[in-house]
């Protein structure tokens, strides 16, 4: 009987796709991949640490497992990713349950590990953080019809309060035609959804051929027959260049939305933040996208409480917010993370103060999202069913104007039969506050 392997991925799309290449090692392998860890032989754990509420999290599930092991239910544990990566020399110490605990740089040897690790022995390893997969066979563990893209890895920007430089290496992209390849062999298996990927899409290709190439990576994925919504998120401010709007403005299958994570628009807060930008360079650069894209879909993350961050500051941010009018947007309180410059700043702003400042802007963007859907009624959107909610006796999925995991869903009625993956065209009927409700025309 095959030994059976259940992975538990945690953190962003970018943990998901090393998760897919370590799956596809061990199912090539001959181990059989369950869904769930209480089912498995051995439970790899793919962690995230990038911030104090993704340890907690990665922490927890381990110990969680852990119970799983000491009743049988479990035979071996191994512990990879961020969290591992970031706590080298605790890890071990931290979770003695742990059959094996390894760095990124380890996750290509995934299954010697497990031969390792099945013959009694205890594993740690931590691999240069340049041993980090770029690229390779996946198993794609979401709905079938969609996929994210990683285009690099790392991270160069090196943001005061970030810790994913010291967790990831520096940044490397991927080389082109290897993008290509993959995007070529997820075409062929019905992806049909691509979601562009990095710490920063818009650096792409600078370090291997001196600039940003992310434009003509674009025009290429364009051209892989298969394909119908081609997406891009993580694009910094300071990179958005009028080739690069030109190219998903001129684009068929490019998705007329950008993710553009600007953390704050106080230009002294931004400063200390190692990041590019000001309230009038950002208000400047978003009219100017709208501009060159009519009907872009623009979504932003922000920081509240960064250390030092007056109520006037936050204020001003809060304005802001209401100037622009995000489309989508996340905003998360500061978080003090050990290593990080930021975390010996002085004036360091209370937990308490820093959730609630950001409690403010996310009520202040559901009702800017509440009034931008209203002005949807009516209107005829294409989107992609991903399931059935057979409480609600409807079809959900997603419109053009969302993306997987981080945006709203559409819910709807048809007449005719659907399935997975199926675009319609909806006429919307009826909004929620980040939902759209609506009935399948075509």
């Amino acid at each position: 009987m095959a030994i059976k392997v259940g992975m538990v991925s945690l953190g962003c799309s970018k943990n998901l796709v090393d998760s897919e290449r370590m799956l596809y090692k061990l199912r090539k392998k001959g181990y059989q991949l369950v869904t769930e860890p209480g089912l498995a032989d051995i439970a790899v754990v793919n962690t995230c640490g990038f911030i104090q509420s993704a340890k907690e999290e990665a922490i927890e599930t381990i110990l969680e497992l852990g119970k799983l092991k000491e009743d049988g239910t479990l035979k071996k544990i191994i512990i990879t990713g961020c969290l591992t990566e970031r706590y080298r020399e605790e890890a071990a110490e931290l979770f003695p349950e742990a059959d094996a605990v390894i760095g990124i740089g380890n996750n290509k040897d995934i299954v010697d590990i497990l031969d390792h690790v099945l013959a009694g022995e205890k594993y740690i390893n931590f691999a240069p953080k340049s041993d980090a997969e770029l690229t390779g066979e996946r198993i794609i563990s979401t709905l079938p019809f969609f996929s994210y893209l990683k285009i690099a890895e790392g991270c160069s920007n090196c943001c005061t309060y970030c810790a994913i430089p010291m967790i990831r290496g520096g940044f490397r992209s991927v080389p082109m035609e290897d993008v290509i390849k993959e995007a070529e062999d997820l075409a062929s298996k019905g992806v049909t959804e691509l979601v562009v990927i990095a710490q920063d899409t818009s650096r792409y290709g600078e370090d291997i051929y001196g600039k940003s190439m992310l434009p003509e990576l674009l025009k290429k994925l364009c051209r892989i027959d298969g394909l119908k919504w081609i997406r891009t998120l993580y694009c910094y401010p300071e990179r958005i260049t009028d080739e690069l709007l030109d190219t998903i403005a001129s684009e068929e299958k490019l998705v007329k939305y950008l993710e553009i994570p600007i953390q704050h628009c106080d230009g002294d807060i931004i400063s200390r933040m190692n990041r590019w930008g000001d309230e009038e360079k950002l208000e400047a650069l978003f009219a100017h996208i709208r501009a060159k894209i009519p009907g872009v879909v623009l979504r932003t993350t922000l920081i509240t409480g960064f250390p030092g961050e007056t109520q006037e500051q936050f204020d001003s941010l809060a304005e802001f917010v209401q100037r622009v009018r995000f489309d989508r947007l996340g905003c998360f309180p500061y978080s003090q993370e050990d290593g990080t410059k930021a975390a010996n700043f002085p004036d360091q702003i209370d937990e308490e103060t820093a959730a609630h400042r950001a409690d403010i802007i996310m009520e202040q963007q559901l009702l800017i999202s509440a009034e931008n859907n209203e002005k949807l009624l009516d209107a005829e959107l294409e989107a992609v069913v991903e399931g059935f909610d057979r409480f609600g006796e409807c079809w959900f999925g997603r419109t053009v104007l969302d993306a997987p995991d981080i945006d709203g869903k559409v819910f709807f009625t048809s007449e005719k039969g659907l399935q997975i993956g199926d675009y319609v065209k909806i006429r919307i009927t009826d909004t929620l506050d980040y939902d759209l409700i609506g009935e399948v025309i075509e």
